[in-house]
Protein backbone atom coordinates (compact mmCIF):
# COMPACT_ATOMS: atom_id res chain seq x y z
CA UNK A 1 0.00 0.00 0.00
CA UNK A 2 1.14 3.60 -0.43
CA UNK A 3 2.03 5.21 2.47
CA UNK A 4 -0.48 7.08 4.27
CA UNK A 5 0.42 10.26 7.03
CA UNK A 6 -2.62 9.02 8.89
CA UNK A 7 -1.33 5.91 10.01
CA UNK A 8 0.84 6.89 12.92
CA UNK A 9 -1.80 8.45 14.95
CA UNK A 10 -4.42 5.49 14.07
CA UNK A 11 -2.18 3.09 15.65
CA UNK A 12 -1.20 5.30 18.42
CA UNK A 13 -5.15 6.16 19.50
CA UNK A 14 -5.73 2.53 19.00
CA UNK A 15 -4.35 1.83 22.41
CA UNK A 16 -6.51 3.91 24.34
CA UNK A 17 -9.61 4.42 22.67
CA UNK A 18 -11.87 1.22 22.22
CA UNK A 19 -13.56 2.13 18.83
CA UNK A 20 -11.58 3.86 15.70
CA UNK A 21 -13.80 5.00 12.84
CA UNK A 22 -11.96 5.74 9.11
CA UNK A 23 -14.67 7.85 7.39
CA UNK A 24 -14.11 9.22 3.75
CA UNK A 25 -15.41 8.70 0.43
CA UNK A 26 -15.46 5.18 -1.50
CA UNK A 27 -11.85 4.10 -2.72
CA UNK A 28 -9.84 6.47 -0.76
CA UNK A 29 -8.11 3.77 0.86
CA UNK A 30 -9.98 3.14 4.60
CA UNK A 31 -10.06 -0.70 4.35
CA UNK A 32 -5.98 -0.77 2.82
CA UNK A 33 -5.46 1.30 5.33
CA UNK A 34 -7.10 -0.37 8.32
CA UNK A 35 -6.02 -4.16 7.46
CA UNK A 36 -2.39 -2.65 6.90
CA UNK A 37 -2.47 -1.14 10.42
CA UNK A 38 -4.48 -3.99 12.42
CA UNK A 39 -3.41 -7.13 10.77
CA UNK A 40 -4.39 -9.42 12.87
CA UNK A 41 -7.76 -8.39 13.06
CA UNK A 42 -10.60 -10.18 12.01
CA UNK A 43 -11.99 -8.50 8.73
CA UNK A 44 -16.27 -8.32 7.35
CA UNK A 45 -17.64 -6.06 4.61
CA UNK A 46 -21.33 -4.99 5.21
CA UNK A 47 -21.94 -4.60 1.74
CA UNK A 48 -21.71 -8.10 1.85
CA UNK A 49 -25.52 -9.20 1.62
CA UNK A 50 -24.90 -12.38 3.64
CA UNK A 51 -22.86 -10.64 6.62
CA UNK A 52 -25.80 -7.50 6.29
CA UNK A 53 -28.50 -9.87 7.42
CA UNK A 54 -26.73 -11.50 10.18
CA UNK A 55 -25.81 -8.25 11.41
CA UNK A 56 -29.26 -6.68 11.19
CA UNK A 57 -31.04 -9.90 12.17
CA UNK A 58 -28.68 -11.09 15.36
CA UNK A 59 -25.63 -8.93 16.05
CA UNK A 60 -24.66 -11.32 19.43
CA UNK A 61 -23.72 -14.44 16.61
CA UNK A 62 -22.58 -12.01 14.38
CA UNK A 63 -19.75 -10.41 16.84
CA UNK A 64 -19.35 -14.54 18.19
CA UNK A 65 -18.51 -15.13 14.29
CA UNK A 66 -15.96 -12.72 14.22
CA UNK A 67 -14.23 -12.48 17.31
CA UNK A 68 -10.26 -13.61 17.53
CA UNK A 69 -9.12 -12.57 20.17
CA UNK A 70 -7.47 -9.31 18.58
CA UNK A 71 -10.25 -7.48 17.11
CA UNK A 72 -12.51 -6.67 13.82
CA UNK A 73 -12.65 -4.29 11.06
CA UNK A 74 -16.46 -3.67 10.05
CA UNK A 75 -16.41 -2.20 6.61
CA UNK A 76 -19.25 0.35 5.31
CA UNK A 77 -20.74 0.31 8.84
CA UNK A 78 -23.04 2.99 7.55
CA UNK A 79 -25.13 0.19 6.27
CA UNK A 80 -26.81 -1.25 9.76
CA UNK A 81 -26.58 1.42 11.82
CA UNK A 82 -27.86 0.03 14.30
CA UNK A 83 -25.45 -2.49 14.95
CA UNK A 84 -23.19 0.34 16.44
CA UNK A 85 -25.89 0.40 19.68
CA UNK A 86 -24.51 -3.38 20.37
CA UNK A 87 -21.10 -2.42 19.87
CA UNK A 88 -21.93 0.49 22.93
CA UNK A 89 -22.68 -2.45 24.66
CA UNK A 90 -19.86 -4.77 24.32
CA UNK A 91 -17.77 -1.47 24.98
CA UNK A 92 -19.18 -1.13 28.08
CA UNK A 93 -19.42 -4.88 29.51
CA UNK A 94 -15.19 -4.92 28.52
CA UNK A 95 -13.06 -1.62 27.60
CA UNK A 96 -11.00 -3.05 24.94
CA UNK A 97 -9.02 -0.33 23.66
CA UNK A 98 -8.72 -0.74 19.59
CA UNK A 99 -11.10 -3.49 19.28
CA UNK A 100 -13.57 -2.17 17.07
CA UNK A 101 -12.03 -0.67 14.07
CA UNK A 102 -14.99 1.15 11.75
CA UNK A 103 -15.32 2.24 8.42
CA UNK A 104 -17.85 4.04 6.32
CA UNK A 105 -18.25 6.31 3.40
CA UNK A 106 -21.53 8.01 4.85
CA UNK A 107 -21.13 11.05 6.69
CA UNK A 108 -24.93 11.89 8.09
CA UNK A 109 -25.59 8.57 8.50
CA UNK A 110 -22.53 7.73 10.31
CA UNK A 111 -22.49 10.90 12.50
CA UNK A 112 -26.41 10.69 13.90
CA UNK A 113 -25.61 7.15 14.89
CA UNK A 114 -22.06 7.87 16.50
CA UNK A 115 -23.54 10.70 18.64
CA UNK A 116 -26.65 8.37 19.96
CA UNK A 117 -24.41 5.36 21.19
CA UNK A 118 -20.82 5.97 21.02
CA UNK A 119 -19.93 9.38 22.65
CA UNK A 120 -17.11 9.50 24.60
CA UNK A 121 -15.98 5.82 23.64
CA UNK A 122 -14.58 6.39 19.77
CA UNK A 123 -12.56 8.96 17.52
CA UNK A 124 -13.28 9.75 13.88
CA UNK A 125 -10.25 9.70 11.43
CA UNK A 126 -11.01 11.47 7.88
CA UNK A 127 -9.12 9.78 5.24
CA UNK A 128 -9.09 11.36 1.98
CA UNK A 129 -7.38 10.76 -1.42
CA UNK A 130 -3.90 11.12 -1.59
CA UNK A 131 -2.12 14.70 -0.38
CA UNK A 132 0.06 15.92 -2.59
CA UNK A 133 2.34 15.45 -0.04
CA UNK A 134 1.68 12.06 0.25
CA UNK A 135 2.14 11.40 -3.27
CA UNK A 136 5.25 13.56 -3.07
CA UNK A 137 6.20 10.67 -0.69
CA UNK A 138 5.36 8.03 -2.47
CA UNK A 139 6.92 8.98 -5.66
CA UNK A 140 3.63 9.78 -7.75
CA UNK A 141 3.74 13.07 -8.64
CA UNK A 142 3.68 14.36 -12.21
CA UNK A 143 5.98 16.89 -14.18
CA UNK A 144 3.06 19.27 -14.60
CA UNK A 145 0.33 20.50 -12.11
CA UNK A 146 -1.87 19.63 -15.01
CA UNK A 147 -1.21 15.87 -15.39
CA UNK A 148 -2.24 15.49 -11.82
CA UNK A 149 -5.19 17.52 -11.71
CA UNK A 150 -6.56 16.05 -14.35
CA UNK A 151 -5.75 11.95 -12.66
CA UNK A 152 -6.66 13.02 -9.29
CA UNK A 153 -6.06 11.65 -6.38
CA UNK A 154 -7.11 8.36 -5.40
CA UNK A 155 -4.92 5.92 -4.44
CA UNK A 156 -6.43 3.12 -6.58
CA UNK A 157 -5.47 4.82 -10.47
CA UNK A 158 -1.93 4.84 -9.68
CA UNK A 159 -2.02 0.91 -7.45
CA UNK A 160 -3.37 -0.31 -11.03
CA UNK A 161 -2.22 1.94 -13.37
CA UNK A 162 -6.00 2.64 -14.44
CA UNK A 163 -7.29 5.10 -16.91
CA UNK A 164 -8.62 7.39 -15.15
CA UNK A 165 -11.45 8.43 -18.06
CA UNK A 166 -13.42 4.84 -17.52
CA UNK A 167 -12.48 4.56 -13.98
CA UNK A 168 -13.70 8.17 -12.81
CA UNK A 169 -17.08 7.07 -14.82
CA UNK A 170 -17.97 4.37 -13.22
CA UNK A 171 -16.89 5.87 -9.78
CA UNK A 172 -19.63 8.16 -10.49
CA UNK A 173 -22.30 5.57 -11.29
CA UNK A 174 -21.57 3.33 -8.46
CA UNK A 175 -21.58 6.17 -5.67
CA UNK A 176 -25.00 7.19 -7.33
CA UNK A 177 -26.70 4.13 -7.07
CA UNK A 178 -25.51 2.79 -4.12
CA UNK A 179 -24.64 5.34 -2.13
CA UNK A 180 -26.64 8.76 -2.82
CA UNK A 181 -29.78 6.24 -3.15
CA UNK A 182 -28.98 5.28 0.36
CA UNK A 183 -28.91 8.43 2.10
CA UNK A 184 -32.27 10.19 0.95
CA UNK A 185 -34.26 8.54 -1.37
CA UNK A 186 -33.41 10.17 -4.80
CA UNK A 187 -35.84 8.89 -7.55
CA UNK A 188 -34.79 11.36 -10.20
CA UNK A 189 -31.11 9.65 -10.73
CA UNK A 190 -30.80 11.41 -14.45
CA UNK A 191 -32.00 14.80 -12.68
CA UNK A 192 -29.46 13.96 -9.91
CA UNK A 193 -26.45 13.14 -12.54
CA UNK A 194 -27.24 16.73 -13.93
CA UNK A 195 -27.19 18.56 -10.85
CA UNK A 196 -23.60 16.97 -10.14
CA UNK A 197 -22.16 17.74 -13.03
CA UNK A 198 -23.79 21.44 -12.58
CA UNK A 199 -21.83 21.65 -9.35
CA UNK A 200 -18.61 21.01 -11.03
CA UNK A 201 -19.18 23.80 -13.48
CA UNK A 202 -19.17 26.19 -10.63
CA UNK A 203 -16.32 24.67 -8.64
CA UNK A 204 -14.51 27.27 -7.08
CA UNK A 205 -17.26 29.74 -7.13
CA UNK A 206 -19.70 31.15 -4.60
CA UNK A 207 -22.30 29.01 -3.72
CA UNK A 208 -25.74 30.09 -5.34
CA UNK A 209 -28.54 27.89 -4.64
CA UNK A 210 -31.13 29.73 -6.54
CA UNK A 211 -29.17 29.47 -9.88
CA UNK A 212 -28.39 25.90 -9.15
CA UNK A 213 -31.57 24.58 -8.72
CA UNK A 214 -32.98 26.42 -11.64
CA UNK A 215 -30.76 25.79 -14.32
CA UNK A 216 -31.09 21.74 -12.53
CA UNK A 217 -35.40 22.17 -13.03
CA UNK A 218 -35.49 21.38 -9.40
CA UNK A 219 -36.70 23.12 -6.26
CA UNK A 220 -34.44 24.84 -3.53
CA UNK A 221 -35.42 22.27 -0.99
CA UNK A 222 -34.11 19.48 -3.50
CA UNK A 223 -31.12 21.51 -4.76
CA UNK A 224 -30.23 22.16 -0.39
CA UNK A 225 -30.77 18.49 -0.02
CA UNK A 226 -28.29 17.16 -2.87
CA UNK A 227 -25.73 19.50 -1.53
CA UNK A 228 -26.33 17.47 1.60
CA UNK A 229 -25.96 14.49 0.28
CA UNK A 230 -22.79 15.41 -2.05
CA UNK A 231 -21.07 17.07 1.20
CA UNK A 232 -21.93 14.10 3.24
CA UNK A 233 -20.42 11.46 1.26
CA UNK A 234 -17.14 13.25 0.37
CA UNK A 235 -17.78 14.70 -3.07
CA UNK A 236 -18.06 18.34 -2.45
CA UNK A 237 -16.98 20.97 0.64
CA UNK A 238 -17.88 24.10 1.35
CA UNK A 239 -15.04 26.95 2.27
CA UNK A 240 -16.87 28.89 4.68
CA UNK A 241 -16.29 33.12 4.19
CA UNK A 242 -13.71 35.18 7.15
CA UNK A 243 -16.39 37.55 8.49
CA UNK A 244 -13.97 39.70 10.44
CA UNK A 245 -14.78 43.57 10.35
CA UNK A 246 -12.28 45.50 8.61
CA UNK A 247 -14.90 48.12 7.74
CA UNK A 248 -15.56 46.35 4.48
CA UNK A 249 -18.99 44.89 3.61
CA UNK A 250 -18.25 41.12 3.39
CA UNK A 251 -19.63 38.43 1.01
CA UNK A 252 -21.16 35.70 3.60
CA UNK A 253 -21.92 33.13 1.18
CA UNK A 254 -19.36 29.95 0.77
CA UNK A 255 -17.44 28.37 -1.85
CA UNK A 256 -18.47 25.55 -3.30
CA UNK A 257 -14.83 22.45 -4.11
CA UNK A 258 -14.52 19.19 -4.60
CA UNK A 259 -12.30 16.99 -2.62
CA UNK A 260 -11.26 15.62 -5.79
CA UNK A 261 -9.95 17.22 -8.79
CA UNK A 262 -9.49 14.13 -10.92
CA UNK A 263 -13.56 13.64 -10.29
CA UNK A 264 -14.34 17.26 -11.42
CA UNK A 265 -12.42 16.66 -14.73
CA UNK A 266 -14.67 13.63 -15.37
CA UNK A 267 -17.61 15.45 -14.41
CA UNK A 268 -16.96 18.55 -16.88
CA UNK A 269 -16.22 15.58 -20.14
CA UNK A 270 -12.38 16.83 -19.75
CA UNK A 271 -10.74 13.57 -21.40
CA UNK A 272 -7.04 14.67 -21.54
CA UNK A 273 -4.53 16.75 -19.82
CA UNK A 274 -4.47 19.07 -23.28
CA UNK A 275 -8.42 19.41 -22.92
CA UNK A 276 -7.82 20.49 -19.25
CA UNK A 277 -4.78 23.32 -20.46
CA UNK A 278 -7.17 24.81 -22.41
CA UNK A 279 -10.40 24.44 -20.43
CA UNK A 280 -12.10 28.07 -19.14
CA UNK A 281 -12.02 26.87 -16.13
CA UNK A 282 -8.70 25.49 -15.66
CA UNK A 283 -7.22 28.42 -12.91
CA UNK A 284 -10.93 26.99 -10.71
CA UNK A 285 -10.05 23.38 -10.92
CA UNK A 286 -6.41 24.24 -10.08
CA UNK A 287 -7.53 26.10 -7.00
CA UNK A 288 -9.99 23.64 -5.38
CA UNK A 289 -7.23 21.00 -5.91
CA UNK A 290 -4.87 23.26 -3.53
CA UNK A 291 -8.10 24.35 -1.39
CA UNK A 292 -8.92 20.29 -0.83
CA UNK A 293 -5.57 19.73 -0.05
CA UNK A 294 -5.12 22.28 2.66
CA UNK A 295 -8.05 20.62 3.83
CA UNK A 296 -6.11 17.29 4.09
CA UNK A 297 -3.35 18.31 5.75
CA UNK A 298 -5.79 18.98 8.68
CA UNK A 299 -7.59 15.59 8.44
CA UNK A 300 -4.38 13.39 7.98
CA UNK A 301 -2.64 15.36 11.44
CA UNK A 302 -5.90 13.74 12.97
CA UNK A 303 -7.49 17.17 13.31
CA UNK A 304 -10.59 18.85 11.67
CA UNK A 305 -9.59 21.65 9.39
CA UNK A 306 -12.35 24.45 11.11
CA UNK A 307 -9.83 27.70 11.09
CA UNK A 308 -9.61 27.25 6.84
CA UNK A 309 -11.81 29.88 5.50
CA UNK A 310 -11.35 32.38 2.43
CA UNK A 311 -12.01 36.64 1.80
CA UNK A 312 -13.63 38.65 0.20
CA UNK A 313 -15.43 42.23 0.36
CA UNK A 314 -18.38 43.19 -1.82
CA UNK A 315 -16.03 45.23 -4.22
CA UNK A 316 -14.52 42.10 -5.45
CA UNK A 317 -11.51 42.17 -3.72
CA UNK A 318 -10.25 38.43 -2.40
CA UNK A 319 -8.12 36.56 -0.71
CA UNK A 320 -8.38 32.44 -1.52
CA UNK A 321 -7.80 31.13 1.70
CA UNK A 322 -7.31 32.29 4.86
CA UNK A 323 -5.69 30.69 7.58
CA UNK A 324 -6.37 30.96 11.41
CA UNK A 325 -3.64 29.82 13.64
CA UNK A 326 -2.22 30.87 16.58
CA UNK A 327 -4.08 33.71 16.81
CA UNK A 328 -3.22 35.22 14.01
CA UNK A 329 -4.65 35.23 9.81
CA UNK A 330 -2.39 33.74 7.23
CA UNK A 331 -3.32 34.99 3.43
CA UNK A 332 -2.95 32.13 1.08
CA UNK A 333 -3.23 33.04 -2.56
CA UNK A 334 -3.83 30.50 -5.54
CA UNK A 335 -2.59 30.99 -8.82
CA UNK A 336 -2.61 28.98 -11.79
CA UNK A 337 0.85 30.41 -13.56
CA UNK A 338 3.67 28.66 -13.72
CA UNK A 339 5.72 32.01 -13.74
CA UNK A 340 6.38 34.82 -10.74
CA UNK A 341 4.63 38.23 -11.49
CA UNK A 342 4.24 41.22 -9.12
CA UNK A 343 0.16 40.89 -9.72
CA UNK A 344 0.37 37.45 -7.65
CA UNK A 345 1.00 40.15 -4.04
CA UNK A 346 -2.11 42.49 -4.74
CA UNK A 347 -4.49 40.63 -2.98
CA UNK A 348 -1.61 39.79 -0.18
CA UNK A 349 -0.97 43.69 -0.34
CA UNK A 350 -4.84 44.98 0.14
CA UNK A 351 -5.47 42.03 3.22
CA UNK A 352 -2.43 43.44 4.88
CA UNK A 353 -3.14 47.19 4.61
CA UNK A 354 -6.53 46.43 5.83
CA UNK A 355 -6.17 44.57 8.56
CA UNK A 356 -2.70 45.82 9.77
CA UNK A 357 -4.72 48.29 12.40
CA UNK A 358 -5.62 44.55 13.92
CA UNK A 359 -2.13 43.25 14.39
CA UNK A 360 -3.47 40.03 13.14
CA UNK A 361 -2.37 39.22 9.89
CA UNK A 362 0.90 36.89 9.57
CA UNK A 363 3.43 37.15 6.25
CA UNK A 364 1.26 35.70 3.39
CA UNK A 365 1.87 32.96 0.73
CA UNK A 366 1.47 32.41 -2.95
CA UNK A 367 1.07 28.75 -3.80
CA UNK A 368 1.18 29.12 -7.77
CA UNK A 369 1.57 25.94 -10.57
CA UNK A 370 5.45 26.65 -11.26
CA UNK A 371 8.38 24.87 -9.83
CA UNK A 372 10.24 26.69 -7.62
CA UNK A 373 10.22 28.60 -3.87
CA UNK A 374 11.19 31.86 -3.66
CA UNK A 375 10.96 35.00 -0.72
CA UNK A 376 9.49 38.17 -1.68
CA UNK A 377 8.82 41.09 0.73
CA UNK A 378 5.61 40.69 0.24
CA UNK A 379 4.73 37.05 0.89
CA UNK A 380 6.43 33.52 0.11
CA UNK A 381 6.38 32.18 -2.71
CA UNK A 382 5.54 28.19 -2.79
CA UNK A 383 5.24 25.44 -5.70
CA UNK A 384 2.78 23.23 -5.79
CA UNK A 385 4.64 20.72 -5.36
CA UNK A 386 5.75 21.48 -1.71
CA UNK A 387 2.36 22.75 -0.49
CA UNK A 388 3.21 21.52 2.80
CA UNK A 389 5.85 24.24 3.10
CA UNK A 390 3.05 26.56 4.17
CA UNK A 391 2.70 24.86 7.75
CA UNK A 392 4.95 25.73 10.33
CA UNK A 393 7.81 23.24 10.35
CA UNK A 394 7.68 20.35 13.26
CA UNK A 395 4.35 20.24 12.60
CA UNK A 396 2.46 16.43 11.69
CA UNK A 397 2.31 16.26 8.36
CA UNK A 398 5.76 18.28 7.88
CA UNK A 399 7.43 15.82 10.76
CA UNK A 400 5.53 12.68 9.45
CA UNK A 401 6.68 14.13 5.73
CA UNK A 402 10.59 13.56 6.59
CA UNK A 403 10.87 10.51 8.68
CA UNK A 404 9.15 8.84 5.08
CA UNK A 405 10.41 10.29 2.17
Amino acid sequence: MFARYLRKDLSERAKKIPVIAIVGPRQSGKTTLAKAVFKKYAYVSLETFEDRELAEADPRRFFEAYDNGNGIIIDEVQRVPKLLSYVQLLVDAEYKPGYFILTGSQNIVLNQAISQTLAGRITIFTLLPLSIAEMRSNKLLPAAIESLAWKGFYPRIYDHDLDPVSWYLDYIETYVERDARHIVNISQLATFRRFIRLCAGRVGQLLNVTSLATDCGVDQRTAKSWLSVLEASYIIFFLQPHHENFSKRLIKSPKIYFYDSGLVCSLLDIQSVDQLNDHYLRGNIIESMIVADIIKHYYNAGERPHHVYFWRDQTGNEIDCIIHKKNKLVPVEIKASKTIVNDFFKGLYYFSTLSKAHAKTAPGYVIYAGSKNQKRAQGTVVSWRNIDDIFERGSHVSSTKKSRS
